[in-house]
């Protein structure tokens, strides 16, 4: 299989995005440049990013393909209904699963979720409501999430 791949600049560092030409692969924030897309997956998902980034886009249009376990799929499956702009605990995303007691594992495989934002594991916070592990970081994920309230404006580019 051949992987196509760019880094994209974002207000929040550069992400390198991945595909297999066919879906999306892999987003994660990353050093690098800006590297013009190598197909229409990925030049698809830079310019929805930047319409996210900019607090015009709340949803993402892309093919997906998310290479995990099947407990990974059912949780990065359930990340993609939370709402833009909400939050739910671990527990809670464990509850939805029908696991009560998986929150630990429900965030095991949130960190191993291999599409960041458009998959979006950064909703999902401690119980007590604190901001609690994100790979990219807790000031990625509290700035992703002021995005989504309203509470802070991203300038893309």
């Amino acid at each position: 299989m051949t992987m196509h791949e760019t880094t994209h600049s974002s207000p929040l560092g550069p992400v390198l995005l991945r595909s297999d030409g066919e879906a999306l692969r892999e987003l994660t924030f990353a050093e690098g440049s800006d590297a013009p897309a190598a197909d229409a997956v990925l030049g698809a998902a830079c310019a929805q990013l930047d319409e996210y980034f900019a607090g015009e886009r709340t949803s993402f249009d892309l093919p997906l393909r998310l290479d995990g376990t099947p407990w990974e799929q059912r949780v990065w499956t359930e990340l993609q209904t939370i709402p833009y702009g909400e939050t739910v605990t671990y527990g809670e995303l464990a509850l939805r699963l029908g696991a009560p007691t998986a929150a630990r594992a429900v965030g095991s495989a949130n960190g191993r979720n291999p599409i960041s934002i458009v998959v979006p594991c950064h909703r999902v916070i401690g119980a007590t409501g604190k901001l609690t592990g994100y790979a990219w970081g807790v000031e990625r994920k509290a700035g992703l999430l002021d995005l989504e309230r309203g509470a802070l404006a991203l300038a893309t580019g």
